[in-house]
């Protein structure tokens, strides 16, 4: 089928060149026996016709671009923290025998990109956001997805308001998942 095609290219192309050529001029023509012999009678009825163009050089014309549209975008990477940072947000608090507990309590709606100091993978499909605040978010993702994609950090674009919000943003992994913020919850010290 393509040698079809490849055999017909070459002819379509020089089909316009020889139709200028086979053209015979209007004077040489005969004329018909019923048609008006006034020539001033068909100008003002006829309006002039263009002289005839080469498709492809008409094409060429017609394909410049007059429209400039600019778009802007900007995509925040949040990486996970080297061990010994996430160990330095605990610091402040006396050393125990027994690691701490955290419970979840308040759901948050939104958390600003700019506070976010880094992350860290949980169970299932569950994220740790570090913020600079020393305080700790809890991430759920959606049902599909899986926490251990993100191991690397992850990519969000920035909105507007520069926040990270339930229900509106979706991370992507640096392995390509796409996954939607499902809620948030603030990670509190339990007390014993």
């Amino acid at each position: 089928m393509h040698s079809l095609y490849a055999l017909a290219a070459p002819l379509a192309l020089l089909l316009p060149v020889m139709a200028e050529t086979a053209d015979v001029p209007d004077d040489a023509a005969p004329m018909p026996e019923s048609a008006p012999q006034c020539d001033a009678a068909q100008a003002a009825q006829e309006p002039a016709t263009p002289a005839r163009t080469n498709p492809l050089s008409a094409l060429r014309q017609s394909s410049i671009a007059r429209q400039v549209r600019i778009e802007q975008r900007v995509v925040v990477r949040i990486a996970p923290q080297p061990p010994a940072a996430r160990q330095n947000l605990l610091a402040d608090l006396p050393q125990r025998e027994v690691s701490p507990r955290f419970e979840e309590r308040g759901k948050e709606k939104c958390v600003a990109l700019s506070g976010i100091a880094g992350v860290q993978t949980g169970s299932g499909n569950r994220l740790v956001l570090f913020l600079r605040d020393r305080r700790m978010i809890s991430v759920n993702l959606e049902k599909a997805c899986r926490a251990r994609d993100f191991y690397s950090g992850f990519y969000v674009e920035k909105n507007k308001d520069g926040r990270l919000c339930v229900d509106r943003d979706k991370l992507q992994s640096r392995t390509g998942a796409r996954c939607q913020v499902e809620s948030m919850r603030e990670l509190v010290e339990v007390r014993t």
